[in-house]
């Protein structure tokens, strides 16, 4: 008897535009900022906040996302 194997059919997903969110550039540029503050002021004490928020930058943000100039 032969097995038999199903290929679903994948949908088409659809693409939705993303808007630039003045707020949500604002939220990147203090995250860098503060990254900046912390590195300046002692790096070695503050490495496990600069970690953080870098985390935090790298998981919540799109690479997308241009601040504003």
């Amino acid at each position: 008897m032969g097995k038999v194997f199903v290929i679903p059919k994948l949908l088409p997903r659809k693409r939705r535009q993303r808007f630039s969110d003045a707020r949500y550039i604002e939220g990147q540029r203090l995250l860098v900022e503060a990254m900046k503050y912390l590195a300046q002021t002692d790096p070695g004490e503050n490495k496990s906040a600069i970690e953080l928020l870098s985390e935090h930058f790298r998981t919540q943000f799109r690479m997308t996302d241009l601040p504003a100039r």
